[in-house]
């Protein structure tokens, strides 16, 4: 993929990595690491730690707007926003896919389009976003880029 690809995906989420490193990671999928001659990070670590972030942050915002919410009530709303079929939906819109690093078999059997691959590389996007900066940028990213999908 080149620079311009990342920069594109950059744009629609509206941040640009310091260490591009960690986007890169984000984006491959195991089948890719596996494939490769040399070893090659890829995303599942970034993927459960942008689960938490994500989780974390979305838990935050629901506490502190519904104070009159149950435990039960806030981890219901919670599940509805945070659900690998909404986060596929959202990696969807935007074009995730496109810029996923897979191995040829997974590629062939159309894994860019696979739901699960999508929620997946969405939550390591987060999780490299907050790694490349700090809690109040993935904040701001998650509600006002991700989530406002």
């Amino acid at each position: 993929m080149s620079e311009d690809t990342f920069v594109e995906l950059e744009d629609k989420i509206n941040y640009h990595f310091k260490n591009r490193e960690l986007l890169v990671n984000a984006l491959t999928h195991k089948t890719y690491a596996f494939e490769a001659p040399q070893p090659v990070e890829y995303n599942e670590r970034l993927e459960f730690l942008g689960d938490s972030v994500l989780n974390f942050l979305v838990s935050e915002k629901l506490y502190k707007t519904n104070e009159f919410f149950s435990e039960g009530e806030l981890t219901r709303r919670r599940a509805s926003i945070v659900n690998n079929r909404r986060l596929s939906q959202i990696a969807k819109e935007l074009n995730l896919g496109k810029y996923l690093r897979l191995g040829k078999g997974e590629r062939q059997q159309k894994g860019y389009t696979n739901p699960t691959n999508l929620a997946n590389a969405l939550e390591a996007l987060i999780g490299a976003i907050y790694l490349d900066s700090n809690l109040d940028t993935v904040r701001d990213i998650v509600f006002n880029q991700i989530l406002r999908r």
